[in-house]
């Protein structure tokens, strides 16, 4: 089994976004995050965020890059008992039933994103294209040689992957401010 993982290359992120996730935390595609904003009026870290941000889950900040990573069914189901409780705490989901049937789709949702191989790297774009949220995902190969040691030592590789339009955590209710 394969999941995300936050990663950071250089310290960007923290520039970049409002809260920055930790390096090596588990990471969601975290679009959900937007459900009760007009995109069109995002700005500033809030619209970098929506563009081009992984959710960290367990300090609920983003991250630009995350990494395929091995995972065992304790990991995932970890996962899923973090993202339910964040869902119910921030997010205000009615239940713990609901808040982890929305996690477990979120969960499914990456693991679809983990087919290539394990320390690809996953970087997200998400836009509006007729009052819809649409998110590619790219994967970013190493050149020849190199480590994850330096931020430019990626190219691109063309491959985009179409989210699965039937998961719908936009249902739950509008994200409630963290104390």
């Amino acid at each position: 089994m394969k999941l995300l993982r936050t990663i950071a290359l250089d310290p960007s992120d923290t520039f970049v976004f409002d809260v920055a996730a930790e390096p090596g935390e588990w990471a969601v595609s975290g679009a959900f995050r937007f459900c009760d904003k007009d995109p069109a009026t995002l700005s500033g870290k809030a619209r970098a965020a929506f563009r081009s941000g992984f959710l960290g889950v367990q300090s609920w900040g983003w991250s630009t890059l995350a990494q395929i990573v091995p995972a065992t069914e304790r990991d995932c189901r970890a996962l899923i008992e973090l993202l339910a409780g964040q869902l119910i705490d921030r997010f205000g989901a009615p239940d713990p039933a609901t808040a982890r049937t929305a996690a477990e789709e979120e969960v499914a949702f990456v693991q679809s994103l983990c087919a290539h191989t394990i320390g690809s790297l996953i970087a997200v774009h998400r836009s509006v294209n007729d009052g819809e949220v649409r998110e590619s995902f790219r994967r970013l190969q190493l050149r020849q040689g190199q480590g994850h040691r330096k931020a430019f030592s990626f190219m691109e590789v063309e491959e985009d992957v179409e989210p699965d339009g039937n998961i719908r955590l936009a249902d739950m209710s509008q994200e409630r401010q963290h104390r």
